[in-house]
């Protein structure tokens, strides 16, 4: 759900009991949305994000800041002109709509006072980040929109700034809900909930669906109500405009299947029954920062590794090209046999047969004297008819033989490549990228330009656990990393956990020779399906042994192990899990 005005009224409520007054002292820009404000004050150090995002526009403060570009782009260099040492000095909205002004005083270049206001538009496709100065003229957005994308309202810098049009709806914060109850009855023709929405300004149409819900029980005609249920209207009215006046709402997200994040809001939802599970939080923050993380490094992952999922996908594709090519030809050696069968058939008739025949019918004494008629070439004789055959057949058995192997190489290869997609799309920053990048130059996927002179990276090191009984537990983050944390980093005793036929990480529970509780081996096995490939699924196979019992074949790519011995388990991946469990540096 896009953030409504009612619940940004509700934020910035709450961030201005901690952002203003503080200083900026950071300014990165993870991707070319968003941007993160580290700030300090009296009270404390905190980082507030806004992104522009056309998926997720939004902005709270966070505790997960993503990982930022070795280079930072223009436009964030140009903000860290402008707003560094800045204090903010108030946060606004314009009446219940979705825009918020942070206003700054800084000084600039030569010493002078300066005020500059942070424009945060949250509106879906149409949402930016505008810095505006003091007399109104944008210094530059994050998202520029000129003639030929707008005609009515442009963004470009040294133009002035213009408010959104607004849609001239009821404020409640300025309303009687007596009122506000007359004006959505007078919507003819439209159900309650759809009067709601065109009346009532920064309401969603869930909250609308919620209220009308609350009020009739259903979804009824908006001049249909009658006095029980302009009453109830009113009330529900009456509660939300408390939540706005005073600050003090539930910050609640809603699941599905006890754990997929389906929506949020600020209030009691009623409208799904027991279809849909609530969760609350201390602060919108912490709900938005959780509800969108997922999402978000999704697309931050998506922008930052587009080319290199490409090329990943279309080596995939190739892959498994090749591997159904030679599986058809595999399949066609299979009737090598009837092509021995038809040589010996033609030698030991030759004497009866004549050259320019376009067939021969002769019995099959290999099958009850059946008799079978087989194909020969007119301008050959009998006899170099059976030695065509007989040449087919040795291809078909030379083949076969060949075939067997190249296969091998191609599902290993698709198997492989498919772990390196699964391992691009779980990083979580440039960092890990940059590392499957130099998996892939080291296996010949991509070529070093010549001029290429980038320093190597220190490798990263795996992402460390501890569980509820106090055991590390090692996750690798890619191909290369998987190899030295199963061969390298691991005694021979730890235990060793991946997903069954699924790509994903390998996890490593150092267990200093002891044995490990069962409580700890099934979060193992929710960590290992939560760094795979089925970390979306319900129910995932999760393979654990020592790792005494794992071996790498020679010549295999990296990531590749075998196994005989071992034990699954079946788990459902539990990302709130994984965060609690993950240790803090």
């Amino acid at each position: 759900m896009p953030l409504d005005g009612i619940t940004i009224n509700l934020l910035k409520q709450e961030l201005s009991q901690y952002i203003v007054g503080s200083r900026i002292e950071k300014i990165h820009q993870p991707s070319k949305d968003e941007l993160v404000f580290h700030l300090r004050s009296r009270e404390g150090a905190y980082r507030l994000l806004v992104s522009a995002s056309a998926n997720s526009p939004r902005l709270h403060l966070t505790a997960r800041a993503p990982e930022n570009p070795a280079t930072p782009p223009m436009l964030c260099m140009l903000f860290r002109k402008h707003l560094m040492g800045a204090v903010i000095t108030d946060i606004r909205q314009l009446g219940l709509d979705r825009v918020v002004f942070i206003d700054l005083s800084g000084t600039n270049e030569i010493g002078d006072n300066v005020s500059f206001t942070l424009c945060v538009e949250i509106m879906a496709k149409h949402s930016n980040i505008i810095l505006v100065n003091s007399d109104g003229t944008i210094v530059d957005s994050v998202k520029r929109v000129d003639f030929t994308q707008s005609s009515v309202r442009q963004i470009l810098p040294t133009f002035k700034y213009e408010f959104p049009p607004r849609q001239n709806k009821m404020n409640l914060t300025e309303t009687e809900p007596k009122d506000a109850v007359s004006a959505i009855k007078s919507c003819t023709g439209k159900h309650l909930s759809g009067a709601i929405l065109e009346t009532l300004e920064g309401v969603s149409p869930l909250i609308s669906r919620e209220i009308a819900s609350f009020a009739c029980g259903g979804d009824i005609a908006a001049n249909e109500m009658n006095e029980i249920n302009e009453q109830r209207l009113e009330n529900k009215l009456s509660e939300i405009k408390k939540f706005l006046l005073s600050g003090k709402a539930a910050p609640t997200m809603l699941t599905r299947e006890s754990v997929k994040p389906f929506d949020f809001t600020f209030m009691d939802i009623t409208q799904y029954g027991f279809t849909v599970s609530a969760r609350s939080f201390e602060s919108f923050s912490e709900l938005l920062d959780d509800f969108y993380y997922e999402k978000d490094r999704f697309e931050r992952t998506r922008q930052r590794s587009q080319s290199l999922l490409k090329l990943l996908n279309n080596a995939a594709a190739r892959a498994a090209r090749k591997l159904q090519s030679r599986q058809t030809e595999l399949e066609a050696c299979a009737d090598r046999d009837t092509l021995r069968i038809n040589a010996e058939l033609i030698l030991a008739n030759q004497y009866r047969l004549e050259k320019g025949s376009l067939f021969y019918d002769l019995e099959n004494f290999y099958n009850n004297n059946e008799v079978v008629r087989i194909s020969a070439d007119p301008a050959l004789s009998p006899a170099a008819n059976a030695q065509k055959y007989f040449k087919e057949y040795r291809k078909a058995k030379v083949a076969e033989s060949m075939l067997g192997e190249l296969i091998e190489q191609s599902e290993q290869e698709l198997a492989y490549l498919e772990s390196v997609i699964d391992s691009v799309n779980r990083a979580d920053g440039y960092s890990e990228l940059a590392e499957i990048r130099n998996e892939l130059y080291e296996q010949g996927y991509l070529k070093r330009a010549k001029n290429d002179k980038t320093k190597k990276s220190k490798p990263m090191p795996p992402m460390e656990y501890v569980s509820d009984d106090g055991y590390t537990i090692l996750v690798g983050r890619n191909n290369v990393q998987n190899d030295i944390l199963t061969f390298k980093t691991a005694a021979k005793d730890d235990s060793w956990f991946h997903t069954q036929k699924i790509p994903g990480s390998h996890v490593v529970v150092i267990g200093n020779g002891d044995i490990i509780p069962e409580l700890t081996c099934r979060q193992a096995a929710i960590l290992a399906a939560y760094h795979s490939g089925g970390r979306e699924s319900s129910q995932v196979a999760v393979d654990y042994t020592e790792v005494r019992s794992l071996k790498k074949p020679a010549g295999a790519k990296p990531g590749k192990v075998i196994y005989h011995t071992y034990n699954t388990m079946w788990v459902t991946p539990d990302r709130e899990l994984c965060e609690r469990l993950r240790k803090k540096k």
